[in-house]
């Protein structure tokens, strides 16, 4: 074969698997189209109790870390601002419109290791479990990274409702205690 011929052939296969990962990704769009992330800001008077920068991972469907969702707004990962009130956590992504996950609609939170194809040190990723607007449960997974996960985990479970109860690192999907 051809110098020529091989790079032909190069080509062709990197612009088919572009085309399949394309097809595969406007699929997963239009299968999760109907789930919404809570867009706003915190509620007037809300006091904030803690504020961390860090990176977003993923969000996935609950209790399965590998799955993930193409929700608008929390579809890739970036940088992201969190804010946790008395009223709930705000998540800033980079150019996206502000996330603000009500104390009500918080379901549990967490730390995990395993996210998608992230691997971070054991419990490096904070796992919040929330409900969409449409009722389904679903799982943020966040990297902190101007404090522990453990500090995060442990602000976002004070402002958990009374009744849900926060899942320890041992019970946590994508964690390897």
């Amino acid at each position: 074969m051809t110098r020529e011929a091989a790079v032909l052939v190069m080509v062709a296969v990197a612009v088919i698997l572009i085309v399949i990962g394309l097809v595969a990704w406007r699929r997963r769009s239009r299968r999760d189209a109907d789930l919404t992330a809570p867009v706003g800001d915190a509620p007037d008077g809300a006091v904030t109790s803690l504020r961390s920068e860090g990176l977003y991972v993923a969000t996935t469907r609950h209790d399965d870390a590998l799955e993930r969702l193409a929700i608008r707004g929390l579809a890739f990962r970036s940088r992201v601002d969190v804010t946790v009130t008395d009223a709930g956590v705000a998540l800033d992504l980079t150019g996206q419109p502000r996330i603000f996950l009500a104390a009500d609609a918080l379901v549990s939170v967490g730390q995990a290791t395993v996210a998608i194809d992230r691997v971070v040190e054991r419990d490096g990723l904070v796992r919040l479990a929330w409900t969409t607007p449409e009722g389904t449960v679903v799982d943020s997974y966040l990297r902190p990274q101007d404090l522990s996960a453990r500090s995060l985990s442990d602000a976002i479970s004070r402002v958990l409702p009374a009744t849900s109860s926060p899942t320890s690192p041992q019970q946590t999907p994508g964690s390897d205690a």
